[in-house]
């Protein structure tokens, strides 16, 4: 039994699908399944039934998966001991960010990270944040960044910036001119959304319940994968939207920007924060991060240069 054919087991359980699980893992197929074959004779048990081209765990599969998973980030941990001594800003930090944060923030945080630790470069992934959080407790992420508050079982978290919600309009819409508007009056146009799993979807509907069809399966009248594909429907005239600030103030200049109008106060927000393991060495590198976020110049948001770091809980 090695690690690789542990890693080998976690991947295909997070995937559930034997080529999915052999990309994630950057090996063929063939190999990663002659590699579980094997795994399964030398343990003398089956670890997946195959049905209809899903993989699924057995049950004394599920326990063996889920003592890889603790193997192997006690393995990392190794890992991450011999490197205490060593340089905590010298190597890849592994980051995590939400949909809504990384195109954003991103622009303005990597040419600042890149002045402040110039010998740690980001290997970036956007992600939902059930799946971040799920990487950070795996060891495959150092820290994301994300909206709190969230479970901080076993994590820390340090808050950076609030944001407000603003309405995001077609050009000849009626309120163009509105100096702001009551959030009870976005039920009365075509509100456009993101999909499931997106954090700010259900954020945006905590503000206006009755923009969800209580009969239906969510908002009238349709959902986009991403921020920008919501405002390219918002363009074509399918209806309006609701967008965090530093999506709209950190795009690209453009001539003719779709025009956008704050809710009327008390304006809602979200809050964005670093989150990390509380076993994480580099304690260094998350202090640079977050000085690199709050000073890197992102617009529309209010930075909280005085907030300090959650105590981890678990």
């Amino acid at each position: 039994m090695t690690l690789t054919e542990l890693r080998y087991l976690v991947n295909l359980d997070k995937e559930r699908h034997f080529s999915r699980a052999a990309e994630r893992s950057f090996v063929s197929q063939p190999t990663l399944s002659v590699a579980l074959k094997k795994l399964e004779e030398e343990l003398g048990v089956a670890l997946f039934e195959r049905i209809r081209g899903e993989a699924r765990p057995t049950p004394v599969g599920e326990r063996i998966i889920a003592q890889a998973r603790r193997v192997l980030a006690e393995a990392k941990r190794v890992e991450d001991i011999a490197g205490e001594g060593k340089d905590e800003l010298v190597g890849p930090l592994r980051l995590g960010a939400i949909y809504t944060v990384g195109p954003y923030l991103l622009p303005a945080l990597v040419p600042e990270l890149r002045q402040r630790a110039p010998l740690m470069p980001l290997v970036i992934e956007e992600n939902f944040t059930a799946v971040l959080l799920e990487q950070l407790r795996d060891n495959e992420l150092d820290v994301a960044i994300i909206a709190l508050p969230v479970d901080l079982h076993g994590l820390s978290a340090w808050p950076l910036y609030d944001e407000e919600f603003v309405v995001v309009l077609p050009r000849d819409h009626r309120w163009v001119h509105e100096t702001s508007l009551p959030a009870k009056k976005l039920a009365e146009e075509h509100l456009l959304l993101l999909g499931p799993g997106h954090c700010f979807r259900d954020q945006v509907i905590a503000v206006c319940p009755k923009c969800v069809d209580a009969e239906g399966d969510g908002p009238r009248p349709h959902t986009g994968s991403s921020l920008e594909t919501i405002r390219y429907m918002v363009d074509s005239g399918l209806g309006i939207t609701v967008l965090p600030r530093g999506s709209v103030d950190n795009r690209p200049a453009e001539p003719n920007p779709l025009p956008s109008v704050p809710l009327a106060a008390p304006a809602p927000t979200r809050r964005i924060g670093l989150i990390w393991r509380r076993s994480f060495p580099r304690q260094q590198a998350v202090q640079i991060l977050r000085d690199a976020i709050v000073n890197g110049g992102i617009r529309g948001v209010r930075m909280l240069h005085d907030a300090q770091a959650q105590i981890a809980e678990g």
